[in-house]
């Protein structure tokens, strides 16, 4: 039965599923995180064992209910970001931030690849003290292990309103068959 339900919120488009973004329900958690354009970073996370759904979304900033074209080209201050709800008796948020630090360049600042602006920085934003913690454990720990040249600008703040992007820049990579076309490429 709970398996079932899972499923169902997998499957629900993040229009049809709003509520689960801000309460996922008994047993499952949510992360935020902005890492550079969204769409990679969803499927990312949408490729993780115990990920249930995911959403993208525009959060950090101070304007009610942006829209993308807002989002780049005023001062919105939003974040292109990424909402994650998660099962943490399958994957632990912990875990969750390993795949934050693997998916993109957390030293560069308001840019990933080509995309520059502050919409595209590199943030975590934390649900507890909990999440807060781990959040600067793993920051820290990896400084240390000197991964990266420069020093990481990633910055760990607490959630702020999450306001989901337009449907069509949901599952981006999976609706245009990109994923096919990356998955393809790996079995060459």
């Amino acid at each position: 039965m709970e398996e079932n339900k899972k499923d169902e919120q997998r499957n629900a488009t993040p229009e049809e599923s709003k509520d689960v973004f801000e309460n996922p329900g008994e047993g499952l958690e949510k992360a935020t995180f902005a890492a550079g354009c969204f769409w990679g970073i969803e499927e990312a996370f949408r490729q993780v064992k115990g990920v249930v759904v995911t959403a993208v979304g525009y959060s950090g900033g101070h304007f009610e209910k942006p829209t993308y074209e807002q989002v780049c080209t005023l001062n919105t201050g939003h974040a292109e970001a990424i909402r994650v709800i998660f099962d943490p008796k399958v994957v632990s948020y912990n875990e969750l931030l390993e795949v934050f630090w693997k998916v993109h360049d957390p030293t560069t600042k308001d840019r990933q690849g080509p995309d520059v602006g502050k919409q595209y920085r590199s943030a975590i934003f934390y649900h507890s003290e909990e999440q807060k913690a781990a959040a600067l454990a793993s920051k820290e720990e990896l400084e240390k292990s000197e991964a990266f040249k420069n020093p990481i600008v990633t910055e760990i703040v607490p959630v702020s309103d999450f306001y989901m992007a337009e449907d069509y820049h949901q599952q981006y990579f999976e609706k245009k068959g990109f994923l096919q076309n990356i998955l393809r490429s790996f079995k060459k």
